[in-house]
């Protein structure tokens, strides 16, 4: 059998909120990405990330933290966005994040895991697809959405349980993913993207 490399995929914590949910479900999706054959992730927590509010000019040079994230965007194969909804649409500091770059995003695959009340994050996926797709991403079909996520921990703290949902639509999501990921290097690599 043929070797590939492995595909780099960023996941991206979306919340910065105080008790948020995001790190449990991103390192479960790490974890679960870890299994996969073709991945390997890099995660990138914008509570970390220290990404500025206040966008520069296009003829200022960005700040520090904005140089020291944008080649992890640009060696990335792939991307998910591990998201909460609020208020029906995704938090403030994942746009900002999204619109500190630009060609770092384009001609890759995204998918999205959304979680939230009884629309587990499906509103603030739609419009994740509408930003991705202004940015020449490719936002994949299937998702992760997790609705009342807070049903699936077990007894003893942990989560998801065995039996839950997320488990199955996960590996459809890596799989869709893994593959748009070599289908679109590859031809970023046979001819470069022009946006």
């Amino acid at each position: 059998m043929e070797h590939r490399n492995r595909l780099r995929v960023v996941v991206i914590i979306a919340s910065t909120r105080t008790g948020r949910f995001g790190p449990t479900v991103a390192g479960w999706l790490v974890e679960r990405a870890g299994r996969h054959p073709d991945l390997e992730t890099d995660l990138v927590d914008l509570a970390e990330a220290d990404l500025p509010a206040t966008l520069t000019d296009h003829d200022e040079e960005p700040p520090a933290a904005v140089r020291a994230l944008a080649p992890r965007l640009a060696a990335a194969d792939a991307f998910i966005v591990v998201t909460p909804e609020y208020n029906h649409g995704f938090p403030a500091p994942l746009k900002t994040a999204i619109d500190w770059y630009y060609e770092e995003w384009h001609a890759k695959p995204v998918a999205i895991v959304s979680y939230g009340r009884e629309s587990g994050g499906r509103h603030a996926a739609a419009q994740l697809r509408q930003v991705f797709g202004e940015l020449h991403a490719v936002a994949i079909r299937d998702t992760v959405s997790l609705s009342r996520y807070w049903n699936d921990f077990t007894a003893d703290g942990g989560w998801p349980k065995p039996a839950a949902e997320c488990n199955t639509t996960v590996e459809t999501m890596l799989d869709q993913l893994a593959w748009w990921a070599r289908a679109l290097s590859e031809a970023r690599t046979a001819s470069p993207y022009q946006a």
